[in-house]
């Protein structure tokens, strides 16, 4: 019987993989990942995220009710390495990062997998809405889940081709209905439990006061400047900004205006019309391949440029020494480096990166 290590966070999903893989005959175990810094017991209630103490009690309750060992394990210094620090270290170099995609790689699946295989686990499974996918070639890919609105695939486009011999996400499989049916047949305490939506360690979404409690540190105002040089006005520190922007900006200049550019290295935001945030090209480093070994000729995908983005095709071909260069058929809005793009062929992920 293989054994699977589950990793559950006290919410419905993570709760009907564990119960469907215990149903399939795996020999499954629970485990929540403790990633909370050192805090007080409010606050962790508070934070409650995917992490939080409530989770830890729900996650423990359902591991009781499926009749499965259960534990917590604890993973503060890996977060705060792998996804605190270069989440601060990314918006201070004026990008826009993506918590979530480093703490799939780095703490849900190089952590929790290697502690996993230690225990003589065979696999780890998680509630993401997305498949496992063996290609002809045997390579791994991440296929779309059956519900397009929730899946997944775009923040597990980083897992590596060990990673993904050894994971199981049974969710992808089922509608979000379908999932909460599950879980009140099986007496799931969780059922009707709210999904969490925001980055766990920023629940309120003050990014800013986030940065400023992490870094000890206060944004410093700068220019506003269009992109001729001519200063607009005045900015609040280049933190309170990302591309595309338009709300928040406080300026008066008789048309819409938008966040075109942020330069760390002269601490300016650089303004522009409706028309200025639209581009057809970008660079994208730090590639992760996983339908093919390389792109070594140019290939036709539909590129994802942002969680919420419909992805639109594109040509990708290789650039230089591990960079991509991303061709969109037609321009599209706010290109925003530090972001992950994600090249899909048909439902599965073929590569992604860091857009440069």
């Amino acid at each position: 019987m293989s054994k699977v290590v589950v990793g559950m966070s006290g919410g419905v999903d993570s709760s009907v993989a564990a119960y469907l893989l215990k149903e399939q005959g795996y020999d499954v175990i629970g485990a929540t990942m403790q990633i909370w810094q050192d805090e007080d017991q409010v606050s962790q209630e508070e934070n409650g995220g995917c992490c939080g103490l409530s989770a830890v009690d729900d996650a423990r309750r359902v591991a009781n009710t499926l009749g499965i060992p259960y534990y917590v394990m604890n993973f503060k210094q890996d977060f705060k390495e792998k996804v605190i620090d270069y989440f601060v270290n990314e918006y201070k170099n004026a990008r826009t990062p993506n918590p979530c995609i480093a703490c799939n790689r780095y703490v849900k699946w190089e952590s929790l997998l290697q502690r996993s295989l230690e225990i003589g686990a065979d696999y780890i499974a998680t509630g993401h809405y997305a498949r496992i996918k063996k290609l002809s070639n045997g390579r791994y890919t991440i296929a779309k889940s059956v519900t397009e609105e929730k899946d997944q695939t775009y923040a597990l486009y980083n897992l590596t081709q060990f990673q993904l011999a050894h994971t199981l996400m049974p969710v992808g499989d089922y509608e979000k209905p379908r999932v909460r049916e599950i879980a009140e047949e099986a007496n799931l305490m969780v059922a009707h439990k709210p999904d969490s939506q925001d980055i766990c360690f920023v629940p309120d979404g003050d990014y800013v006061k986030f940065l400023e409690e992490e870094t000890g540190e206060k944004p410093i105002p700068g220019n506003f400047v269009d992109e001729s040089g001519k200063i607009l006005g005045t900015h609040k520190g280049i933190w309170h900004y990302t591309i595309g922007q338009r709300k928040g900006l406080n300026l008066s200049l008789g048309a819409p205006a938008f966040v075109k550019e942020i330069r760390p290295e002269t601490n300016e935001v650089v303004i522009g019309g409706a028309d200025s945030v639209f581009s057809d090209t970008m660079v994208v480093n730090h590639v992760n391949y996983m339908a093919v070994e390389k792109i070594e000729e140019p290939v036709e995908l539909c590129g994802k440029i942002r969680y919420a983005h419909k992805g639109a095709p594109c040509l990708v071909e290789p650039y230089g020494e591990d960079k991509l260069k991303v061709t969109f058929k037609e321009p599209q809005r706010a290109i925003t480096p530090g972001q992950a793009a994600v090249f899909y062929k048909d439902d599965y992920v073929y590569c992604g990166g860091i857009i440069e």
